[in-house]
């Protein structure tokens, strides 16, 4: 029960200190570096989040080899997140959209590595205290998503989401996860005789998956709708940020709380992955994706319907609709590559699937987002957002009518466990 309970703190401090910036980040952008006004800030904003897309597409694998080989997960956790507490301090000095891009993919190449390992130590200690990992871990994972959502609310209620206090928050919140990381039980290394090439190493083996020509429509298709992951992140704060330049919404609770609104598609999110093994023994892959798919378009065309007054339960109703959104994609896709994929390569397929949908994905969509922002804001900076929303849904819903076009699968019931047990 101890060992539980710490790993249990982990998960909650490790999305904590990423939930304090997430999701502020890009208003925080538009407010402090629009000044002369910057044409191009919707680009850069989408770029600055691209980042973690890059950093997600080589340091995972290169930490974990480090981690597997030579020096001790918890001592490697821990420097990673002394070294994002050092870059997120240099993202508080930063005066310029540019080198926030910069200050930004530092804190994503430690940081983003943490997620991965941070799973991989709480496999590693749940198994040497006899506990049934694949029952034991979800309980553990879902205080990360609270973690997260606390965090939210805190940048929010302390008023700091416009200003840099948020990252000396992040950085000295880092800090306390790093000297948590030292009070871990040992994970130690292994000394394995067993010669694995470098392309097995980085999990490139998974690649063979692009052979069938199902699972490539797939990951192509993962790759696509992962470009959507991060849009509301990158934009959702400026968006209701901006209506406070309407006398009519000022004083709103949309606006002067817009990580607490937002915090409930987090909220959505923990309670709708309860219905993904119903939804998958019932429907299978290809309609939960499709599903999925179609809620995106909701997400997105809901926000463009929506503002902090009348139209504040559209809002609302886009926030309940992303955890349809996010976890009939991220954690059904997650489970079908598992279902897929031969057992010597599954961990490697998922390392191929998460690249795809943070890394490639991510890249596409900060690049795509910040371009349709960029087109649709004025000489004085003013945004057009329901036309930038309804761009987003209608890449959406072009995703959701060609996908069943083109992804060849059949579905049998007893294809997919009743639990979430993979």
């Amino acid at each position: 029960m101890q060992i539980r309970f710490r790993l249990t703190v982990l998960s909650f401090l490790q999305f904590f200190v990423w939930g304090i910036w997430l999701i502020s980040l890009g208003g925080y952008m538009f407010i402090n570096f629009n000044n002369p006004v910057d044409p191009n800030l919707g680009f850069k904003i989408g770029s600055t989040y691209g980042t973690m897309g890059w950093a997600s597409l080589f340091m995972p694998a290169i930490v974990g080899i480090l981690a597997d080989k030579y020096i001790r997960a918890e001592i490697l956790l821990a420097i990673c997140h002394f070294a994002a507490a050092i870059s997120l301090y240099y993202a508080s000095t930063v005066t310029t959209a540019t080198d926030m891009i910069t200050a930004i993919f530092m804190v994503s190449c430690f940081y983003m590595p943490t997620i991965s390992l941070s799973n991989s130590i709480s496999y590693s200690l749940l198994t040497k205290h006899n506990y049934d990992v694949q029952k034991s871990f979800a309980p553990i994972r879902v205080w990360g998503t609270v973690g997260f959502i606390v965090a939210e609310w805190a940048v929010d209620l302390l008023g700091w989401t416009q200003n840099n206090t948020q990252f000396y928050f992040a950085a000295a919140a880092e800090v306390c996860v790093a000297l948590y990381c030292f009070s871990l039980p040992k994970i130690e290394t292994i000394k394995s005789t067993e010669k694995k090439s470098f392309v097995t190493r980085l999990g490139l083996d998974a690649f063979s998956l692009f052979k069938n020509p199902t699972m490539l429509v797939f990951f192509l298709f993962a790759m696509l709708l992962g470009a959507a992951l991060q849009i509301t992140n990158m934009f959702g704060n400026p968006f209701l940020g901006d209506f406070g330049k309407n006398a009519l919404y000022a004083d709103s609770f949309a606006v002067k709380h817009s990580n607490i609104l937002i915090s409930l598609s987090q909220i959505s999110e923990t309670l709708f992955i309860l219905a993904i093994p119903f939804f998958l023994k019932r429907f299978g892959i290809k309609q939960v994706m499709l599903i999925s798919m179609v809620a995106w378009v909701l997400r997105f065309g809901l926000f463009g319907i929506g503002n902090p007054g009348a139209g504040l339960s559209f809002l609302v109703l886009s926030m309940i609709v992303y955890g349809m959104a996010f976890d009939f994609f991220n954690i059904s896709g997650s489970l079908f590559v598992d279902k897929e994929a031969k057992p010597e390569i599954r961990a490697s397929a998922q390392g191929l699937f998460m690249l795809m949908t943070n890394g490639l994905g991510a890249i596409l969509g900060g690049a795509f987002a910040g371009k349709v922002v960029d087109v649709f804001t004025d000489a004085t900076g003013n945004k057009d957002w329901p036309s930038i929303w309804y761009s987003f849904a209608g890449y959406a819903l072009l995703l959701a009518i060609l996908f069943p076009l083109v992804f060849k699968y059949k579905h049998r019931k007893d294809a997919i466990p009743d639990t979430l047990s993979h």
